[in-house]
């Protein structure tokens, strides 16, 4: 702290690195996108991105996008307490796995480098010089548990516990005398009594009166590290950040962040708070709940495209809600004026449904399906491995007829190699009782199907087949035919649900059909 004290800069003036100047910025949104759109996301790595975060980073995402703009990941890493490890890696991870990768970021680097504030410590210290030389800052030589003390103190009288700015006013003497025997205090921000009324581009006008409800924030720790409020304004301003999308609870703090701008001599962008994602029954999205990680969407099998999709579903932004969306039609279509205040209610139930839709859409595109083939092939060598009896299933062709043939059945292509389908990878262990169970006529049942599959005039098509079961169980006196597409599906599938029976068919082709319908004969 006896350095920063040495470059202090002198009397009325900036550090050179800090009076970069940005154009004036009108009060309306279309007359800020003249300039150059520069959107941030800034998670702090203290756990795995989830639905909020990928919320947070799509707005801004979609946002940069339609206006031609940068979308840049900073990571807020300057609480070194809560670092988890790989947490820094998994957001950048997610980002790409749901298809909006930043522009810039600390692992594709960018102009506006470093991308951690960890390593951006020198920026955050010459602001703080720049504080303090004008009388805007001050340092704080309270101890840690007189802190804790107060904040009792206040939780006691049912108080809202804030500093009581002892600090504040300490003479020049009385501070050399304190930094003798304490070389590194925190650094606090004097909040000014008018903040600055702004007008949030989603909340409208909003003025909050900081400095009645709230102590003087510290702003750089007695570590070095600052504290969000500093480092968010310090970074915004270097990266030249023209719009700030954040969550709604930064709303208050904002105020704060502007007098802050106000005391660097710094033009603020213009700010945009999102609102509140919620659970569908209005509770909060809880990091508790492990299901709320892109992770686990990811290894469950759903697309990126139906998470982007319900997520914008669920708020507002956009002229109307509807399924199936992608991200270009998302970028299209969005609009910063049409967010409205109200929280989001996120029905995670609907997922299935947006996963489905969005799934049919990549089996229509024949370099999709190629891709999705071999998704599959390699979820069934995972889930059967040894239990494959012929690997012939793993056949492009025959992977890509089951997927054709269940489009639009199945929600995600997990559900494929499921206990319901297991018949499509491996033989079913039927005997004679189960098949007799269902009917006495299975000699005779299965000696006509084999006909049926030897006449070379039928076509193993869905309709062609269906027509001819038909007239077999019609020639069948005394067996309905639902029963003889019971003993047909348990011959086939092991199963006494499941697809039509023809569907089956025609996915485990007549060789394989002729194979399975053999064994219930010689059994």
């Amino acid at each position: 702290m006896a350095a920063l004290w040495r470059r202090l800069p002198q009397p009325g003036t900036l550090p050179a690195a800090l009076a970069r100047p940005m154009g004036r910025r009108e009060a309306s949104l279309g007359a800020d996108l003249g300039a150059a759109v520069r959107v941030r996301f800034a998670p702090s790595p203290t756990g795995f991105l989830h639905l909020g975060g990928l919320r947070t980073a799509l707005y801004n995402y979609i946002f940069a996008k339609k206006h031609q703009g940068s979308f840049i990941l900073r990571l807020e890493d300057t609480d070194q307490t809560r670092l988890v490890p790989g947490a820094a890696e998994n957001i950048e991870d997610m980002l790409e796995w749901a298809g909006i990768p930043p522009d810039e970021s600390p692992r594709r680097g960018g102009p506006s480098g470093p991308y951690q504030q960890s390593q951006r410590l020198e920026l955050y210290a010459q602001a703080t010089d720049a504080l303090l030389q004008t009388g805007a800052a001050y340092p704080c030589f309270c101890s840690p548990l007189r802190l804790e003390l107060l904040k009792k103190e206040a939780l006691r009288s049912h108080q809202t516990p804030r500093y009581d700015n002892r600090c504040r006013d300490l003479s020049q003497k009385q501070v050399a005398q304190k930094l003798a025997t304490n070389p590194k205090p925190a650094i606090r921000f004097r909040l000014e009594e008018e903040a600055p009324a702004f007008q949030d581009l989603v909340f409208g006008w909003n003025r909050h009166q900081v400095a009645s409800v709230e102590g003087d924030p510290v702003i750089l720790k007695s570590d070095g590290f600052p504290t969000y409020h500093l480092a968010c304004v310090v970074d915004d301003h270097h990266m030249g950040i023209s719009h700030v999308l954040r969550g709604s609870e930064w709303l208050v703090s904002t105020s704060k962040h502007l007098l802050l701008y106000q005391a660097l001599g710094w033009q603020p962008p213009r700010f945009a708070h999102l609102p509140l994602l919620l659970n569908g029954d209005g509770s909060k999205l809880s990091k508790r709940q492990g299901d709320i990680f892109l992770e686990h969407f990811a290894a469950a099998g759903f697309l990126p495209d139906a998470l982007l999709d319900i997520i914008t579903n669920s708020g507002s932004g956009f002229p109307e809600n509807q399924m199936g969306r992608t991200l270009p039609e998302l970028i299209t279509q969005f609009d910063l004026t049409r967010i409205t205040c109200h929280s989001a209610l996120l029905d995670l139930q609907k997922l299935p449904e947006f996963n489905r839709l969005h799934l049919c859409r990549l089996v229509s595109s024949e370099t999709q399906r190629q891709q999705l083939v071999t998704k599959l092939q390699a979820l069934v060598e995972e889930a059967f491995g040894p239990q494959l009896q012929d690997r012939n299933v793993l056949d492009p062709m025959y992977v890509e007829r089951i997927i054709l043939l269940r489009q639009g059945h199945i929600c995600r292509l997990q559900d494929l190699v499921s206990p319901a389908y297991s018949y499509l990878w491996t033989r079913p262990a039927v005997d004679r009782a189960q098949l007799s169970a269902i009917s006495e006529k299975v000699d005779v049942i299965a000696t006509h199907v084999l006909g049926l599959l030897e006449r070379s005039e039928t076509s193993l098509s869905q309709d062609t087949l269906n027509g001819e079961l038909r007239k077999l169980s019609g020639g069948l006196q005394g067996t309905k035919h639902n029963i003889v597409m019971q003993l047909l599906r348990m011959a086939l599938s092991g199963q006494l649900q499941g697809p039509p029976v023809a569907e089956m068919m025609v996915s485990l082709g007549p060789k394989e059909v002729r194979e399975r319908i053999q064994k219930v004969l010689a059994s």
